[in-house]
């Protein structure tokens, strides 16, 4: 008996059924279509048990399947090497056509070129389209058609690019939902999968705090920020809807939706920022990368209570603010001089939005070794920044319960630790 042919639609980085590009052209395939998550063991491998991003991405995707239940289809999900995976499904399905949306991250493009070479051996079709981001790749370009370093003028070219599109096309998957292949996949535990339910969540996104966005962003006590980072990382949401939305709203807000898109693009353009400096001058700096000394920045016990209060809230909940980002990263850096990528690295176990290009973006800005960084000469003072912007102290209090019982002296003096910071850049800044 011949199999029935098929297509399938790959779901990644894109947790959703509307708006989704790659679905919305699977759907108008002549195909059948049966909808797929891997969970890709080498990424999972190197995860805790409890890992609350797993978490998400089941519970995001058991939404999907439950959707789908409602239509008479379900989703198929499998765990195992991609790759094997993939010859797995072509030997148990008529495989015709396999539709998916970008990844850009140096391991993704990888992974998909592998599969896209299994695919066309076996004369499968393979279509990969934009979705994660407005503009990718070379979109947004110099006039010499060099990739942006500096963010200003990328903001301008990407604004006015936008302007001439804009809204950008939102796409109505709905109207295709009855090619969805039926079916009644078994949909496995978390605990089959090899995870167990974390304490941590990830929260709801709320747009409602965008209004005023630029005007109460920067205090951490206020909780005024929207929580999408981790919605965005994985897709829950669409970024054009979003963008087509924040256009109309706030122009700040929209301002950190594209610093997202150039950090991409950087990654892209420039993948050695990986495991490098941007600035390749910088890499004669003679970082001190005491031990002890990350210990305790890494659990909050550096004296310093913005720097504190930040460390535990991210340990406890896999968030922090963006603001108290900015002044733990500068805090590691600077003050105890310690590689970025320790802290990057610290960053990506434990945040809930890590996304590797804006992760190491904002690490290489923070210790002024990226691209248009901060410069090494400018070091937060804690204190200060704790003034500006928790003057009243709820932020630290609601993170360092036994801070009006006689809080710890700071670990180092600002005053020595940035003139310490000043001349070790200064002497291992290359010529």
């Amino acid at each position: 008996m011949n199999k029935q042919e098929i297509a399938f639609f790959w779901f990644r980085r894109d947790l959703r059924l509307e708006d989704n590009v790659g679905l919305f052209f699977a759907l108008e395939s002549k195909f059948p279509v049966i909808p797929l998550f891997i969970f890709d063991e080498a990424i999972l491998e190197s995860l805790p048990k409890n890992d609350a991003r797993v978490g998400f991405i089941y519970d995001s995707i058991l939404a999907i399947n439950i959707k789908l239940q409602e239509i008479g289809s379900s989703l198929l999900v499998k765990k195992g090497k991609t790759l094997e995976v993939w010859q797995q499904l072509i030997q148990e399905f008529e495989v015709k056509e396999v539709f998916f949306n970008k990844d850009y991250e140096p391991y993704a493009i990888k992974r998909d070129l592998a599969i896209c070479e299994l695919l066309a051996a076996k004369a499968i079709n393979s279509f990969s389209y934009k979705d994660q981001v407005i503009f990718e790749e070379k979109e947004i370009t110099k006039a010499d058609g060099l990739p942006y370093t500096v963010y200003t003028p990328f903001k301008n070219k990407w604004l006015e690019k936008y302007k001439t599109m804009a809204p950008i096309r939102e796409y109505d998957t709905t109207i295709h939902f009855s090619n969805f292949i039926l079916s009644n996949f078994s949909f496995p535990s978390l605990e089959q999968i090899g995870f167990e339910e974390s304490v941590i969540k990830v929260i709801p996104h709320n747009l409602k705090m965008v209004a005023k966005y630029h005007e109460t962003r920067d205090f951490p006590a206020l909780d005024s920020t929207t929580h999408l980072s981790p919605h965005l990382r994985f897709g829950t949401v669409s970024v054009r809807k979003l963008v087509n939305w924040a256009a109309n709203k706030n122009q700040v807000f929209l301002s950190e939706l594209i610093w997202r898109e150039f950090f991409m693009q950087i990654l892209f353009s420039f993948p050695k920022v990986v495991t490098h400096n941007f600035k390749s001058a910088y890499d004669g700096i003679q970082w001190r990368n005491d031990p002890e000394d990350f210990k305790r920045w890494c659990s909050g016990t550096t004296g310093y209570p913005m720097v504190d209060a930040g460390m535990r809230e991210l340990n406890e909940t896999g968030f922090m603010h963006n603001r108290v980002r900015m002044v733990v990263a500068s805090f590691l850096c600077k003050h105890l001089l310690i590689n970025w990528q320790w802290g990057e690295a610290y960053f990506a176990e434990k945040l809930l939005d890590f996304e590797l290009s804006s992760n190491v973006g904002n690490w290489q800005w923070a210790a002024g070794t990226g691209c248009d960084a901060a410069p090494y000469f400018r070091v937060f003072n804690p204190e200060i920044q704790l003034q500006k912007f928790d003057e009243k102290g709820i932020y630290i209090r609601k993170w360092i319960p036994e801070f009006d019982l006689g809080y710890g002296k700071p670990m180092v003096d600002h005053a020595f630790a940035r003139d310490r910071a000043i001349a070790t850049y200064k002497a291992g800044i290359l010529k």
